[in-house]
């Protein structure tokens, strides 16, 4: 029977129908570990008593408004992430993708209402991902994302990763208003920025005036120990794009931004019809709750050590599978010399979860909460695949 979904996307033949913590089970009972997350969005695991808590509440008493209204359970998630990061401001939408939109749109209404509108140009970098859009894939530029959509917004110039000069030279051109890029990241291979770029861009946007923009949706919310991977270099930026863990499996976005990025947007500049639904920041508000708490990052920072050491050792112990180990925190890459879904396919026979990502990598993104238990026991599973596929490849 051929499915009626749209086939855009190149599915494995597992299907999983519950999940607990960070195990998933298959709907022939198999039991899975979950080193992928959902990509980086179950940050507190499957089925947290407290996200489960918080969207059945609100499920019983009301789903949707409009924001034609007050919502106040956005307004109690808009002042949590407000406390807690260099935001005066939160927009809430339903994906990274529209939040990259309105990123977008904020930057250029900056330069807008500053008399300034040629400053229209963003700059990106080689290897980014911000979303699936025809903003957010003229953003990346890659002809991966773009081949066959076009014509492309224009207003983006893409610059190599870590090319300084190229950097300098394109930020002191007059069209240029905002530079936008991802701490680390992750479709590409799991690519950190160090923290030192990461100031030196704090201060290149200072310098000429510029809006710096982070991509914080794969990143962000505690996956490297930290609430934003950003703090690790001791900066802030202008705008800031957040998804994917914010909601703990339910589909939330926001756009945090400082008073001064976003004063253009003024009433009738933008709007969602879901964007801040009364679930959606409900169970947001859970999640900022549970990362908050003392001591949470912490454990985060001490599982993401003992995890690392795993993986290095994994490397060591299969030369001829994987090359190394990359990223920060929970947010890891296996460099690997056989095809990385090759990889992925041999971790579901041993039925260990993770994600392909570019640069042949195999990206390992387990829970937050996930115990020091669970990581030995991945890693083991991890071993145990990289161990069938030599047997594999030396018998081919």
């Amino acid at each position: 029977m051929i499915s009626p979904v749209l086939p855009s996307y190149n599915r494995s033949k597992l299907s999983f129908v519950k999940g607990e913590g960070a195990w998933m089970i298959e709907a022939d009972g198999r039991r899975f570990l979950d080193f992928a997350s959902g990509i980086a969005v179950m940050s507190l695991g499957h089925g947290h008593p407290a996200l489960v808590k918080a969207l059945t509440d609100q499920a019983n008493t009301l789903w949707h408004t409009s924001n034609l209204y007050t919502v106040p359970q956005q307004e109690a998630l808009a002042e949590r992430l407000v406390e807690h990061s260099f935001a005066d401001t939160v927009f809430f939408c339903n994906s990274g993708t529209e939040a990259t939109e309105l990123a977008v749109k904020m930057a250029r209404k900056y330069w807008a209402d500053s008399d300034t509108p040629e400053r229209t140009t963003i700059l990106t970098f080689e290897g980014a991902f911000h979303g699936r859009s025809i903003a957010a894939i003229s953003a990346a530029g890659s002809e991966k994302l773009t081949k066959g959509f076009g014509p492309l917004l224009p207003g983006f110039r893409q610059l190599p990763f870590g090319d300084h000069d190229a950097l300098r030279a394109a930020a002191a051109e007059p069209d240029v208003g905002a530079i936008m890029v991802e701490p680390i990241q992750g479709e590409s291979g799991i690519r950190p920025l160090p923290d030192q770029c990461l100031k030196g861009l704090r201060d290149l946007c200072d310098e000429h005036g510029l809006l710096l923009i982070l991509d914080e949706i794969q990143c962000g919310v505690g996956r490297t120990g930290r609430l934003f991977a950003h703090e690790w270099a001791g900066i802030a930026p202008d705008i800031m794009m957040v998804a994917k863990g914010i909601g703990g499996g339910y589909p939330i976005g926001a756009l945090l931004a400082t008073e001064n990025a976003a004063r253009g947007m003024t009433a009738g500049t933008h709007g969602s019809t879901y964007g801040g639904n009364p679930l959606g920041c409900a169970v947001g508000a859970a999640v900022m709750d549970e990362i908050t708490k003392p001591g949470f990052l912490d454990d985060v920072n001490a599982k993401a050590g003992f995890l690392r050491q795993r993986l290095e050792g994994l490397v060591a112990a299969h030369p001829d599978i994987f090359e190394g180990v990359r990223g920060a925190g929970l947010m890891l890459g296996l460099k690997c010399k056989p095809t990385n879904t090759d990889v992925v396919a041999a971790g579901y026979d041993a039925h260990i979860l993770t994600v392909p990502a570019g640069d042949n990598v195999v990206r390992v993104l387990p829970a937050l909460t996930i115990t020091e238990e669970e990581i030995a026991e991945g890693v083991s599973r991890l071993d145990a695949a990289a161990t069938a596929l030599g047997r594999k490849i030396a018998a081919a």
